[in-house]
């Protein structure tokens, strides 16, 4: 658990990286290309499966803890313990829960609508003197076109599927972005105590890099990474109002 949990870390970190793209403010253009990449470049491909199986190994094996611990004490405590322990330690079972969930729920929305649907699509042409973009609808010659890159004197076409248009319509739903939020209050306390743990799990703890690691959970991974991400469906749900 701990090594697939650190694994995910640093995909979140990425996939923020990623998706700030969105904020670029070109219609898309950047965040386009950029789904085009990751979804078609062989050796990032061949890392997002191994992502996946490290989502379903980590559901597993937490699974099993949970089940291991409450055949050890089917009986809880007459009274609790005072321990310390934080909500977040004594509710990964509820957190993991819910950000499994949303999982399925969001790559089904955003992966599987991208790759198995037809979609729409986007043309852009950039001035590449001047950096002007402009940005049509773009109807493909077949159903198995995807993506194209052509330069006519100065200006740069570039003719890709439209993930933006499918994020946008997505944020515009009220039900959607209340789930997005939930799910980013669930990986903030997730992140909590699970990035702290797993060092500690991995025997990687040591007085002088805990309190550094301690720092990074909370700071980073608790609040940046979800408040990041949280900002997303915020601003395109308010954009979809104005």
């Amino acid at each position: 658990m701990s090594m697939t949990g650190l694994f995910l870390c640093l995909f979140l970190i990425v996939h923020l990286g990623g998706n700030l793209t969105l904020f670029a403010g070109d219609e898309g253009y950047t965040f386009n290309i950029y789904a085009h990449f990751m979804t078609h470049f062989l050796p990032v491909e061949i890392i997002g499966y191994v992502l996946y199986v490290s989502i379903l190994i980590h559901a597993f094996y937490a699974l099993a803890l949970t089940i291991s611990n409450r055949r050890a004490r089917p009986v809880k405590y007459a009274i609790a313990p005072k321990g310390g322990a934080s909500w977040a330690s004594l509710n990964m079972g509820l957190l993991g829960s819910i950000i499994f969930l949303f999982l399925v729920i969001h790559m089904t929305n955003f992966w599987g609508r991208y790759k198995f649907t037809e979609g729409t699509y986007r043309e852009y042409r950039k001035d590449l003197l001047t950096g002007q973009l402009t940005s049509t609808v773009y109807v493909p010659p077949s159903p198995d076109f995807e993506y194209a890159v052509t330069q006519e004197q100065h200006i740069e076409v570039v003719r890709v599927k439209d993930l933006y248009a499918i994020v946008a319509h997505s944020f515009s739903l009220l039900w959607y972005v209340l789930l997005y939020l939930v799910a980013m209050v669930a990986v903030a306390y997730h992140m909590y105590h699970g990035f702290q743990s797993a060092f500690q799990t991995a025997g990687l703890a040591s007085r002088r890099y805990t309190p550094v690691v301690k720092f990074i959970g909370i700071w980073l991974f608790a609040v940046i990474i979800p408040l990041a991400f949280a900002s997303m469906p915020i601003v395109f749900y308010i954009k979809s109002l104005l």
